[in-house]
């Protein structure tokens, strides 16, 4: 799936005052996004923070860094490198004891049933942005360098931003394509961690879909009511693992911003 991006990025339009190449921002409110793993927890959102800087060449977002090499009226590109994200979902399981294993037989004796661990990735690759009236149109490729799941992934996104009064309003889409390995890695299950419950399973490529829309209402320069949806479905691959419960992770929040 897409990386974990925080909310308050989706909240905020990535603009700050042109004196400064700093961009800081804080919400505080309630929002979730649902866990698609067997037996876990949703992830609570109450305080989100936004860290940028972006100088001439180059910036930082939010864990983000990254170096442009290219920027004129048709495209900025650069070079990046990231930590992916989707580890915070196997932060949050417990272990449950089944006595029905996969095939729907009552076991001699219960099984413990939790989702295997799996690490964070370093990633590097290239962003290349285009914008305009029409919108903007984001395409990022990234790769493993960290050697935890040796995969990658191209990310394509759009959106549009307008302005209704005080309301500023950005829907976007959005298809992520996962390899084999990055896909495996995750959503598999080795044979050294099946069980009875929980067979060996592997993943092959898959194409994530999504659709996210923000709205913003500025009280003032400064401070902002944040909304936020997003609806992103997992391809089938890991979709048809064991330890996935949820095809559909559902993300949203409410609450009030701060652009210092």
């Amino acid at each position: 799936m897409n990386r974990f991006i925080p909310l308050l990025l989706l909240l905020l339009p990535a603009f700050a005052a042109a004196e400064s190449p700093w961009r800081l921002g804080v919400a505080m409110g309630y929002g979730e996004r649902s866990n698609p793993l067997l037996n876990s927890d949703d992830l609570p959102i109450v305080v989100d923070v936004d860290i940028a800087y972006f100088g001439k060449r180059f910036f930082f977002d939010n864990g983000d860094v990254g170096l442009t090499f290219a920027d004129n009226d048709r495209v900025t590109a650069s070079v990046m490198a990231r930590v992916r994200s989707d580890r915070v979902f196997f932060g949050r399981t417990n272990t449950r004891f089944v006595n029905i294993g996969s095939t729907g037989q009552a076991l001699e004796s219960p099984v413990e049933v939790e989702p295997p661990d799996r690490d964070y990735a370093a990633e590097a690759g290239v962003e290349f942005l285009s914008d305009g009236r029409w919108g903007y149109l984001q395409l990022n490729a990234f790769h493993d360098i960290s050697g935890t799941h040796n995969g990658y992934e191209l990310d394509l996104d759009y959106g549009v931003g307008f302005r209704a009064g005080r309301w500023y309003l950005r829907p976007s889409l959005g298809l992520s394509y996962k390899s084999a390995d990055l896909n495996n890695y995750y959503w598999g299950v080795r044979p050294d961690e099946a069980n009875e419950a929980l067979p060996a399973y592997e993943a092959g490529a898959g194409i994530n879909t999504r659709v996210r829309l923000a709205a913003n209402y500025y009280f003032s320069r400064n401070w902002m009511l944040t909304l936020s949806g997003e609806y992103e479905r997992l391809n089938d691959e890991a979709a048809g693992s064991p330890i996935v419960s949820e095809q559909a992770v559902l993300g949203y929040f409410a609450g009030f911003g701060y652009r210092f």
